[in-house]
């Protein structure tokens, strides 16, 4: 048979509001247009992210009842450290609340009190990340490959780094960067995946140079689905092994626990350099916690131990990333432009080819995003001119793409909801021209788009 159904049962179940196009007219307006500030409860179907929304399994939830809150030593700790090491043998795992936290302890590790001059760079960057980089006066560069800066176009690894652009800005800068970082998948690129292959030849150069590399892995599960599906040599390896692979090219990691872990809470970083895992520590304990909690519950543990099992299940990762593509062809052949092929945590929108009368500087995929909740209830969020156009240097200039990010949580919607939101893209396409670019009347110095507030450009 060719039909892929969800490969689990529903147990409980949480009741949605339902709300009318005029109440979400006033709501989105007194949320000053930034869909952050809406309340959930005002929300019919969220997709603002796949952090911490999934839903836990029955195991998971079991696994709760073995938390151990000790403040040192505690059992569920050395259950979680297992259970990583099982597939990412890091010699030090190092808890963390969420994966920003293990950003910003590696980041004062790089940085060493003043990170002036440095350059970090990534295949993309993602907001916190780029944050805690030029917080530190960082320079956090994209090199990501030509093609996945093209929305449309069907390529198997858009996520993959410019190995090319990486040799020679090491070969001109070397002395200036202290580590690669490479983002799997590649979130503020459309969710793609990064290939294998890409991954020995960034090794190849971290050697070459003598450079650290780490990797963002928040969704490496869906990464390695990827490989699996689309590299040569790989059909026949199973997700563990593949997972195991990746992280063998790497000294380091982050993880935030709170997508391909199916927690509702928790990271990691973990590394292999021991004076970097001692400095890691100490700043663990000034601002996370103790090292075998971290900011963490015993039952935050329990549970992350458990979902690092379930998440490299190929029934599960065949399911998910067949859902984000069944949406994205039902979308496709609906004349919207979608970003292809499919990534693994998330529909994609080119807003700046479906909104071509607003400018980039006008923000189309907040637009986008706005009239989605609109029309449909939908939460979604921009990944673009909104989100990175504000630089370090307080200039601004367009993003490279103009995104809007349906993120789906693991294993809460249904095939009818799914079918909703291809609905209301149909309804919101009849009426584009309507829809008016956005001015921000208010933001703070850094990551504006989680709380800057904005009005419609035709309020003016």
């Amino acid at each position: 048979m060719k039909t892929i159904i969800e490969p689990f049962r529903i147990k409980a179940v949480e009741p949605i509001r339902m709300t009318t196009v005029e109440e979400r007219r006033e709501l989105i307006r007194k949320a000053d247009y930034n869909l952050f500030s809406l309340k959930s409860k005002d929300v019919l179907i969220d997709l603002l992210t796949d952090s911490g929304t999934s839903a836990m399994s029955t195991m998971q939830w079991s696994a709760l009842m073995q938390g151990d809150e000790s403040y040192a030593g505690s059992p569920s700790y050395y259950r979680f450290e297992a259970a990583v090491k099982d597939l990412m043998p890091f010699k030090h795992v190092i808890p963390t609340h969420q994966g920003r936290a293990a950003e910003h302890i590696l980041t004062s590790i790089v940085a060493r009190g003043h990170g002036e001059g440095k350059i970090v760079p990534n295949n993309t960057h993602f907001d916190t990340t780029r944050a805690n980089f030029e917080d530190a006066g960082i320079d956090a560069q994209d090199l990501v490959i030509e093609e996945g800066l093209d929305p449309a176009l069907e390529y198997p690894f858009k996520g993959n780094m410019d190995l090319d652009r990486l040799n020679s800005l090491l070969a001109a800068k070397a002395d200036c960067i202290p580590m690669i970082v490479i983002t799997i998948t590649n979130n503020a690129g459309g969710g793609q995946p990064v290939s294998m292959a890409n991954l020995r030849g960034l090794r190849a150069i971290c050697d070459k140079y003598q450079k650290p590399l780490f990797i963002d892995s928040a969704r490496f599960a869906e990464n390695a689905y990827f490989i699996k599906l689309r590299e040569d040599g790989y059909e026949g390896i199973s997700v563990k092994e593949i997972v195991r692979e990746m992280f063998s090219y790497a000294d380091g990691m982050t993880m935030s626990a709170k997508k391909d872990a199916f927690s509702n809470m928790g990271g990691w970083l973990a590394l292999n350099n021991d004076e970097w895992a001692e400095q890691a520590r100490t700043r663990l304990i000034m601002t996370e916690g103790f090292p075998t909690y971290g900011g963490l519950s015993g039952r935050d543990m329990e549970c992350i131990a458990i979902g690092l099992k379930e998440i490299v299940n190929e029934d599960y990762l065949q399911y998910r990333i067949r859902s984000i593509e069944y949406i994205n062809e039902r979308l496709d052949s609906l004349g919207v432009p979608v970003m292809k092929p499919a990534g693994g945590h998330a529909i994609f929108i080119d807003a700046r080819k479906m909104l071509p009368h607003i400018t980039p500087l006008q923000y189309p995929g907040q637009s986008l995003a706005v009239a989605l909740y609109i029309q449909g209830g939908i939460r979604a969020v921009e990944i673009g001119s909104f989100m990175f156009g504000r630089q370090a240097d307080g200039s601004e200039r367009p993003a490279p793409m103009e995104l809007l990010r349906m993120a789906m949580p693991r294993r809460v919607y249904t095939q009818a909801q799914a079918d909703y939101i291809v609905e209301c893209f149909e309804e919101l396409r009849n009426n584009i021209a309507d829809v008016s670019g956005m001015v921000i009347t208010r933001e703070p110095a850094s990551l504006r788009h989680f709380t800057a507030r904005l009005r419609p450009v035709e309020s003016d």
